[in-house]
């Protein structure tokens, strides 16, 4: 068993604190505007549902057999921990490095310049390109700060806009279903769906889905791991899936699917407002932006222990594992992060481009991260296990099959449209290996 240096971040977040942080994570923007866009690609709400639904099934079938890492390596870092116990350092540096320099800044990023185009929408101000930037870089940096001061104001701050969102998409779930006057034959009314459409729509459903896993790097922070991990995954996912599979139902049942289409980014508000009028609106935008804000805040506050943890094991410069000697945060790399996002900020330009990019190079590594049950159950046979994944081996195959699956059509149905971002990805993940030999070799020399 590979060993870890000693831990040196507080235990202070519980079951709340976690549970909101998978949801927040995982609850960003993708909910409020990827119906829309996927009802242009799949005119077909059975399809739709379909697709979210079997999704939801195949996250839920990783986060189980997650939840059993996460109580056998309780510690900061969370796949980046699973993929080095089980494949060794190259694995680990490869996934590390995508996070500290592209993945996580990138989407910290993004989700600041959405927040910022949110709240100028809400204002009712033009979005110039200039007062965007300025709007992202002010949250970036408060948000960091705060996560410098303590893992529990993080996590205070994702348990505030948690329950926002969760508030904000049971109101769009039962105004709908109660208040509104929908019809029950949107639902079932059928569509014709053609294959690069259904490619197209997949990624966007996927990357709806993104971000639980981020729970698992917070696993050294979490007070009794073993104990409570197994329940904030799975809480936190059926809460995500529920409330995914419950929009969707109620966007549909007050609108058809071709009106659907035409909303873009106002779907929820457009929801609202025919519920509860100009008001209702207004106020589920704010909560939009709230929603953002907390996923924003959870991304600064989990993936930062990714180079933390790389830094104590000696794969990435040390002062990124420097904790701070009065809030007991990895100060360094959460301002390295914050910094790096900055950056993304003032060169950021195509979103969507950006999200197919995440959706295949993060989920590729979920494909090793989730294999790493079958690995570690032989490399380790009789560690404890506080959780063990059920139905094994069956949960975990159906993970790896459904992602291997909506990858391959991800990455298909992009090519047939000239977009080769998911192969530019997956080529810099690749090029993560020889970086690993390099960073070796000069550590010899040093």
């Amino acid at each position: 068993m590979i060993e870890s240096p000693p831990q040196d971040l507080r235990r202070v977040i519980g079951l709340f604190g976690g549970i909101a942080l998978i949801v927040g994570l995982t609850i960003g923007s993708g909910i409020f505007r990827t119906p829309p866009t996927i009802a242009g690609l799949v005119p077909n709400p059975l399809v739709i549902m379909g697709l979210w639904t079997a999704f939801g099934l195949i996250s839920i079938c990783g986060a189980l057999a997650v939840a059993e890492l996460s109580t056998l390596l309780p510690r900061a870092g969370g796949v980046y921990v699973f993929l080095r116990e089980a494949y060794g350092d190259a694995a680990a540096f490869v996934f590390g490095w995508l996070y500290v320099l592209i993945t996580t800044p990138t989407t910290v990023a993004a989700l600041a310049v959405v927040f910022a185009e949110f709240l100028l929408n809400l204002l009712g101000t033009p979005s110039v390109a200039r007062t965007v930037q300025l709007i992202a870089i002010t949250a970036i940096v408060t948000l960091t700060f705060a996560n410098v001061l303590g893992a529990q104001v993080g996590a205070a701050v994702s348990g505030v806009t948690t329950l926002v969102k969760v508030t904000a998409l049971a109101a769009i779930i039962l105004g709908a279903f109660l208040l509104g006057h929908g019809n029950l034959a949107n639902i079932t009314a059928g569509g014709t769906v053609h294959g690069g459409g259904l490619a197209r729509a997949v990624a966007a459903v996927i990357w709806t889905y993104d971000g639980w896993i981020g729970v698992s790097m917070i696993a050294g922070e979490v007070v009794s791991p073993e104990q409570l991990m197994k329940r904030i995954i799975i809480v936190g996912m059926l809460v995500i899936v529920t409330l995914y599979i419950g929009a969707n139902l109620a966007y549909l049942y007050i609108m058809p699917v071709s009106i659907m289409a035409q909303q873009k980014e106002a779907i929820a508000r457009t929801v609202m407002t025919a519920i509860a009028g100009p008001a209702g609106g207004a106020l589920i935008m704010l909560a939009i932006m709230t929603s953002i804000f907390g996923a924003l805040n959870s991304n600064l506050l989990a993936k930062t222990r990714v180079p933390y943890a790389m830094a104590r094991d000696g794969l990435i410069f040390s002062f990124l594992g420097s904790i701070h000697p009065r809030w007991a945060t990895p100060w360094a790399a959460l301002l390295i992060q914050g910094a790096v996002a900055i950056i993304m900020v003032l060169v950021l330009r195509d979103y969507d481009t950006l999200i197919t990019y995440f959706v295949v190079v993060e989920w590729a590594a979920l494909i090793f991260a989730v294999a790493a049950v079958f690995v570690l159950r032989r490399k380790l046979p009789d560690a404890p296990r506080p959780f063990r994944t059920p139905i094994y081996p069956w949960v975990p195959l159906l993970f790896l099959i459904g992602t291997v699956v909506g990858l391959s059509a991800i990455v298909g149905g992009q090519i047939q449209v000239g977009n080769f971002s998911p192969v530019y990805g997956l080529a810099i993940a690749v090029a993560g290996f020889p970086v690993h030999y390099l960073w070796k070799r000069l550590q010899r020399i040093a």
